[in-house]
């Protein structure tokens, strides 16, 4: 059964923790995003957990710059990049990825699962990087996220040749750029993400920009290559 009602964001906790069970249906997981709060599973024992943390990593794409290196980067690869074409590898791909200081991965078989639901009714999208070679196509790279009406929200990426996930984010912004969005939620500032201009902000900030993206309305753009 869908979850009817989170707890107001104000009472998580100061690593963000808000609550603990409930399910991950699509009514669920649409609920948490226009509320502020997103699943995040901690451990075995806490499987399914919601977070709403203060501060909010976000990208705003007036500050969006790339390092001098992916500069040089972007002038000579011959990857490409398409959206939406294999969001299932793509968050397997990022369930399987090893990070520095994580031992295991938060994409458990229940968020992947539930996440190819929400990207089949329209409101989950994929970026994915592409090399080809010897007359292969193989995907090195990619990330995904959700989409509800003009808010979007980058859940993770991973890379299998450098700077394939970074070409996934810079295409993700150009393309929403283009469709009039000015910022992305990234949840939390990696390495990566700062390093491309994402920042922190207060969530009663992040609070007030999702109440102007009108996700109320669960109109969904179409990003396409």
């Amino acid at each position: 059964m869908a979850i009817l009602n989170f707890p107001p964001i104000e009472q998580a906790d100061e690593n963000g923790l808000l609550a603990i069970g409930g399910d991950l249906d699509i009514e669920s997981l649409l609920k948490a995003y226009q509320n502020g709060i997103f699943p995040w599973p901690i451990s075995e024992d806490f499987p399914l957990a919601w977070f709403a943390p203060n501060p909010r990593g976000v990208i705003d794409f007036n500050e969006f710059h790339l390092p001098r290196s992916f500069k040089k980067f972007l002038n000579k690869t011959d990857m490409t990049v398409e959206f939406n074409q294999n969001f299932e590898n793509v968050i397997i791909n990022c369930s399987l990825a090893s990070r520095k200081d994580q031992a295991g991965t938060w994409i458990t078989d229940e968020i992947i699962e539930s996440y190819i639901n929400l990207h089949k009714a329209g409101y989950a999208y994929s970026v994915e990087t592409y090399h080809f070679k010897d007359g292969v196509k193989r995907m090195v790279g990619g990330l995904y996220g959700t989409c509800i009406s003009q808010f979007f929200s980058g859940e993770s990426m991973y890379h299998i040749e450098d700077n394939a996930s970074k070409l996934a984010l810079y295409t993700l912004i150009e393309k929403l750029k283009s469709m009039g969005v000015n910022w992305l939620d990234t949840q939390m500032v990696t390495p990566v993400v700062q390093a491309m201009g994402g920042k922190e902000i207060d969530r009663s900030e992040f609070m007030q920009r999702l109440s102007k993206t009108n996700i109320d309305s669960f109109l969904v753009p179409s990003i396409k290559s």
